[in-house]
């Protein structure tokens, strides 16, 4: 029952991150594309990669892994509003913007993931 409550500690501590580094990212730039959700989902994806490994090879205990990995990156990331702005730039007319962000995303997580993990794996 600790476990959950910790869980969900992180958790909202994660959503709060994100929400804060989102408005700060967004603030700087002027292009139209979603570069906060970008950033966010990059930087939860190589914690999240490095939290696997980490408990993989017995290097954290595993209760800190789940609090970490579900909770905090759980509630930092956010793959659906990825999806939400990738379809938003595909109506608005932004073609080439919805691909760039949906190929740079998928491309650069996978590799923020497997950085993480080889990270994580020393």
């Amino acid at each position: 029952m600790m476990l959950a409550v910790w869980v969900s500690l992180a958790a909202s501590a994660g959503a709060v991150a994100r929400y804060l580094m989102d408005r700060f990212v967004q603030a700087r730039h002027r292009t139209g594309l979603p570069f906060g959700t970008f950033f966010i989902n990059l930087i939860g994806t190589f914690v999240l990669g490095l939290v696997t490994a980490a408990g993989a090879g017995h290097h954290m205990d595993a209760s800190l892994g789940t609090v970490i990995g579900v909770g905090l990156c759980g509630g930092f990331t956010t793959w659906s509003t990825f999806c939400w702005e990738t379809v938003a730039l595909f109506e608005s007319g932004a073609g080439a913007g919805a691909v760039l962000n949906m190929a740079g995303s998928l491309t650069l997580g996978a590799g923020a993931a497997a950085l993480g993990l080889a990270l994580g794996s020393l």
